[in-house]
C-alpha cells in the first residue's frame, strides 16, 4: 500500500506535485525538472521515471501559470537540453560497459529488456533513436544499445537530438494546449493515467507478439 500511495502522490497527481515544488523552490524548479528528465534518459537504472506525463504536466502548468510560475520557453530549453545530454551520457555508458551490467533475473536491469531494445535498434537503425523517444523503457535503453553497437557518434548526435527535441516539444505543447481545457483541469489524474497507459501500449503489443511467436515456434517443433 505504501508504494501505491507513493505512486499516486508522485506520478498521478503530477499537477499538484509540480505546483507544490514550484511553491517551495521557485525558479529552482527548472533544475529539478532537468534532473528528472536527465535521469530517466541518461541512467539505465531509472527507466520508471514519468517522462511523458511529466512533460505534459509541465506544459499544462505553464498554460495556467501567472507571473512567477513556470515559463514554457524556459522549461522547453532546459528539458530539451536534459534529454539530449541524458542520451549522450547513456550512449557513453553503452560504449564503456556494454551489456555486462544486465542480468537474467535482475529486478530493473533485466537482460530481456536489453535484448528487446537491441532488436528494436537493429530493425529501425538510426531512426530507432527518434522512435524510441516516445516509448517508455526503450528511450532509456536504445541509446545504451547504440553505444554498445559502436554507432557513429555524429550520426547518433543528429538522430538523438532530433528525437529529444520532438519528444519534449510535442509532449509539452500538448500540455500547453490542453492544460487550459476545463475538463482536463478537473480530470487531470485520469489524463495522466491515460498518457501512461497509451505510452505502454506498444510495449504490451510487442510482448504479446513475442508470446505468440514463441508459442508458434514451440508448436512447429512438436
Amino acid at each position: 500500500m505504501n508504494f501505491l500511495h507513493w505512486f499516486q502522490d508522485n506520478f498521478i497527481h503530477l499537477d499538484q506535485s509540480l505546483a507544490h515544488l514550484l511553491f517551495l523552490y521557485g525558479p529552482w524548479i527548472y533544475g529539478i525538472l532537468f534532473l528528472l528528465i536527465f535521469c530517466e534518459t541518461g541512467l539505465v537504472v531509472t527507466p520508471f521515471l514519468p517522462g511523458d506525463s511529466l512533460l505534459f504536466a509541465v506544459g499544462a502548468l505553464a498554460a495556467t501559470s501567472r507571473e512567477g510560475g513556470i515559463r514554457y520557453s524556459y522549461a522547453l530549453l532546459f528539458l530539451c537540453l536534459a534529454a539530449i545530454l541524458g542520451n549522450i551520457v547513456n550512449f557513453q555508458f553503452g560504449r564503456i560497459l556494454g551489456g555486462s551490467i544486465f542480468k537474467e533475473k535482475a529486478l530493473v536491469l533485466k537482460k530481456e529488456y536489453l535484448e528487446r531494445a537491441h532488436l528494436f535498434f537493429t530493425k529501425y537503425g538510426a531512426k530507432a533513436l527518434v522512435l524510441a523517444r516516445f516509448l517508455p523503457i526503450f528511450r532509456t535503453l536504445v541509446p545504451f544499445v547504440a553505444g554498445m553497437a559502436k554507432m557513429n557518434q555524429q550520426t547518433f548526435l543528429i538522430y538523438s537530438t532530433t528525437g529529444s527535441f520532438l519528444w519534449v516539444f510535442l509532449m509539452m505543447t500538448a500540455g500547453l494546449l490542453f492544460g487550459r481545457v476545463d475538463w482536463v483541469q478537473k480530470h487531470f489524474e485520469s489524463v495522466v493515467m491515460g498518457i501512461i497507459i497509451v505510452s505502454m501500449l506498444p510495449l504490451i503489443y510487442e510482448a504479446i507478439s513475442q508470446y505468440f511467436s514463441l508459442k508458434g515456434a514451440q508448436k512447429k517443433k512438436h
